[in-house]
Formats: C-alpha cells, sequence, structure tokens
C-alpha cells in the first residue's frame, strides 16, 4: 500500500507544473520511508542519495548557446532557447494560427478558445488558465510580498512586476514600435499598441461576440452581461464592478490626492484629471470637429460631441425610457426619480444632486474664481461661465438650427430658438400653471405671485420686478 501512495505521489509532481525540486522528491520518499520504518535497502539508499545529492555545478550547465554563451543543463533547454534567437515558432494554434516557441505555451493559449479553466482559488473559488496566476492571485488574500526590488526595497507579490518596476530607476525602453517608432518599458504595452496600427482585435467576448485589442477592456466589458459588483467598499458598503473603481471612490473617505500638477501643485484623486488639468496650463485642444471645427481637449469629448450631430442616444432611462448621448447625463437623470441630493454644503447646509453642483456653490462662500478668461482676464467662479463668455471675443457661431439656419453663439440660445418652431413651454408655473419657452421668463412671472422685485440696481439698491426694467433704470446712472 505504502509503495502505491509513493508512486502516486511521484506520478503526481512528474505531471504537475516544475514547483518542486529533486530535493523534494527525496524528501517525500525518505518521510513516507520513516513513517512506515521500512529499513531502505541498499538499492533504496543508492536511489535515495541519487536523488539528494548535489552534482558539480559545472557539469550540470554543460550546453551552451553559441549565439550568447548562456548556459543549460539539458539540450532540450539549450534548443528552445535557440529560438528566441532565430524567432522560430513550430507550435501553431489550429483555430486561430497563432504561433508559439514551446508547445506549453499553445497548451495555455487553447484555453482561450475553450474557455477552460483549470486552477481554482480555494478560498474564493476564482479560477485561472495557468498555475502562476493562480499563485499570484493566493497573494491578494495572504498580502504576501516576496519579491523587493534591490534598488528602493519596494515589494511585490509577483517577479514580473518588479521587473516592469525596474524599469522606472534605468529609464529604460527597450521595445519600439516599427510603424511609429514609439518606444515602450514593456513588451506587452508595445503588443497593444501595434494593433491600434493593425486594427487587430483578438480578444472576443463569448456571450456578445464583440471583440477587443485589450484582454483588460474585454473582462471589464464582461461584467456588463453578468451585473456582478464583486468589490465593496469598508465605509460605506457600496458595491463595484471593478476593483479600480473602488480604489477611486476610497479616495472619497481618505481624501487622498496622489497626482499633483508639476506647475501649480494642484492635486488630484484620479490620473486622467491631472492630464485633463494640465492642459489649462498648455491650452492645447488637439482634437476637431470636422463637421463644425469645434476643438477639444480630450478625444472622449470629440466623442461625446459627434453624437450632438450623429443624433445618437445610446443611453436610456429604464423607468421614463428618456434618451442620452451620454452615460454620465442618464446617471445625472435618474437622481431626478430618486430626488436624492447626497452632496449637501457645509456653510448653509443646501443639498445638491451632484458634486460639481456644491463645489459651484462654495464659491459663493468663499469667493473664489479659479477661471480665467485668456483674452481680458476676467473670472468665474464656474467653468461653463468661462466657456459661455469667450465667445464674446470671437464671432463664431457654431449651432445652427435645422429649421431655419439662423446660427447663435451657444447652445442654449439654439435650444431656446428650436422652441419658436416647435411651441414648447417646459416650464410651467406651480401656482397657476402657466407655461413658458425660457425658465427666466418663469421666474418672472413667479414675481406676480410672490410679490417680490428679484432685481435690485447695483448702484442705489433699487428694486425691480422686471430684468428689463433694471436694466433700463441701470442706464441712467451711466449718464
Amino acid at each position: 500500500m505504502l509503495g502505491e501512495i509513493l508512486q502516486m505521489i511521484l506520478n503526481h509532481f512528474r505531471s504537475a507544473p516544475p514547483l518542486l525540486t529533486e530535493c523534494s522528491l527525496g524528501l517525500v520518499v525518505y518521510i513516507l520511508n520513516s513513517i512506515s520504518n521500512i529499513s531502505e535497502t541498499s538499492s533504496t539508499r543508492t536511489s535515495h542519495k541519487c536523488i539528494m545529492s548535489q552534482s558539480n555545478p559545472k557539469e550540470d550547465y554543460k550546453y551552451s548557446c553559441a549565439l550568447c554563451n548562456r548556459k543549460f543543463k539539458q539540450k532540450f533547454n539549450l534548443k528552445v532557447h535557440h529560438r528566441t534567437h532565430t524567432g522560430e515558432k513550430p507550435f501553431s494554434c489550429d483555430i486561430c494560427q497563432k504561433s508559439f516557441s514551446m508547445k506549453r505555451l499553445l497548451v495555455i493559449h487553447k484555453r482561450i478558445h475553450t474557455g477552460e479553466h483549470p486552477h481554482a482559488c480555494a478560498i474564493c473559488q476564482q479560477k485561472f488558465r495557468q498555475m502562476c496566476q493562480l499563485q499570484a492571485h493566493i497573494r491578494t488574500h495572504t498580502g504576501e510580498k516576496p519579491f523587493s526590488c534591490d534598488i528602493c526595497q519596494k515589494s511585490f507579490s509577483a517577479k514580473s512586476s518588479v521587473e516592469q518596476h525596474k524599469v522606472i530607476h534605468t529609464g529604460e525602453r527597450p521595445y519600439s514600435c516599427s510603424v511609429c517608432q514609439k518606444t515602450f518599458t514593456q513588451r506587452a504595452i508595445l503588443d497593444r499598441h501595434v494593433r491600434t496600427h493593425t486594427g487587430d482585435k483578438p480578444f472576443s467576448c463569448d456571450i456578445c461576440q464583440k471583440a477587443f485589442s485589450d484582454k483588460g477592456n474585454m473582462l471589464k466589458h464582461k461584467v456588463v452581461h453578468t451585473g456582478e459588483r464583486r468589490y465593496s467598499c469598508y465605509v460605506c458598503q457600496k458595491a463595484f464592478k471593478r476593483k479600480t473603481e473602488l480604489t477611486l471612490h476610497a479616495r472619497i473617505h481618505t481624501g487622498e490626492k496622489p497626482f499633483s500638477c508639476d506647475i501649480c501643485q494642484r492635486a488630484f484623486s484620479q490620473k486622467g484629471n491631472l492630464d485633463n488639468h494640465k492642459l489649462t496650463h498648455t491650452g492645447e485642444r488637439p482634437y476637431s470637429c470636422g463637421d463644425c471645427r469645434q476643438t477639444f481637449k480630450r478625444k472622449h469629448h470629440l466623442d461625446d460631441h459627434m453624437k450632438k450631430h450623429t443624433g445618437e442616444k445610446p443611453f436610456s432611462c429604464d423607468i421614463c425610457h428618456k434618451a442620452f448621448a451620454m452615460k454620465h447625463h442618464l446617471d445625472l437623470h435618474k437622481i431626478t426619480h430618486t430626488g436624492e441630493r447626497p452632496y449637501s454644503c457645509s456653510v448653509c447646509q443646501k443639498t445638491f444632486k451632484r458634486k460639481s453642483h456644491l463645489d459651484s456653490h462654495s464659491r459663493t462662500h468663499t469667493g473664489e474664481k479659479p477661471f480665467s478668461c485668456n483674452i481680458c482676464n476676467k473670472a468665474f467662479a464656474v467653468r461653463v461661465n468661462l466657456d459661455t463668455h469667450k465667445v464674446i471675443h470671437t464671432e463664431e457661431r457654431p449651432f445652427s438650427c435645422s429649421i431655419c439656419q439662423e446660427a447663435f453663439k451657444r447652445k442654449r440660445d439654439l435650444n431656446i430658438h428650436a422652441r419658436t418652431h416647435t411651441s414648447e413651454k417646459p416650464f410651467s408655473c406651480d401656482i397657476c400653471q402657466k407655461a413658458f419657452s425660457r425658465k427666466d421668463t418663469l421666474y418672472d412671472h413667479m414675481s406676480i405671485h410672490t410679490g417680490k422685485d428679484p432685481y435690485s440696481c447695483p448702484v442705489c439698491q433699487k428694486t425691480f420686478r422686471w430684468k428689463s426694467n433694471l436694466n433700463t433704470h441701470v442706464k441712467t446712472h451711466a449718464g
């Protein structure tokens, strides 16, 4: 029986990935034999010595590469190594024809097509294609970081992470694109970049068949189908689909802002926000619309803008079915159904639906005006007011009516104008139900019910019910 157990263990280790050394196998033999109190025969001792003894290191590495002089214990390993010089990839996938230098790599690759994940975590049951991936994953549970940088001593859970990190110290970018000559620190990043030239999208969703150039993006996409939210905040228990979203959210509680501008030292919680901010110093707007020539700082801003021309509105509310061009606008809209106002002012306790509204409101207390015009230096508390103001300096009228072709400097002016064609009056008085096409007209109308004169002269403080009357009055001070 003991012999059968021993043989089974040895067979398992021989078929498994080479995690255990020959010494470890010898130790297994030794322990099993000791437990059973079986006296070793001379032949067994000889076999055991063979496993446990160390051979001459010089004799171990007797096969050397004629090109780089690297040495190997076995001729097979030298043969595999030669392929790094020749580029030979004799093993190809019969499904997608991708080639590999080693048969083991082909076996692992085929699991992409079969969906096989043979290695499962005993703690959370997450499955992996490769044993090394499982081993790295287990360290997320244990917190173990056995690999450290010999320069700054920063520790990592994976050896590959150390190698990637070390490039920070050397500044080396050994991988370059043959098309545009852009250089990269990692081969994997170069491979992803090359796909921007080739248009290759080798990773596809097995549910909807949508294809992606990057595996990470494909995995993120799949959460759309499952709706799973595996990552939850330990402070407020809010759950997220992606770990990166949880990391960003956690900074709301900690106040951490690890990304700072090297020009003005303003700090940000997200790198993307820092990148956007830096453009305020350069003024660069590299993305332009081919229809109206409007320029943008970020490509996704241009992509969102293009939907105005195409009329595309892919995001719809599941409650009222109103459609939106941008997901962000849908998220903001949904709050109108819930009535939620999660952001409150620490000074006056006024609450807001959006954090941006709270930030703008807070400046009414501080008097801060961080947005200034680069032409006349006039300052504004809200960025949208600056953008609206800048149109004064140009004759550009990018927004035109599709019915009468009248052009406008601002989109809101176009929206107001469009109602003259549709007769739409979306703003109604909640006292008498009279409807208006403009919000400011409703505001003026409300003074009839309240008896208040909402407009006051900044010179003599005289009040007026109508803004037009105030404007006429102000001219009397000017002479």
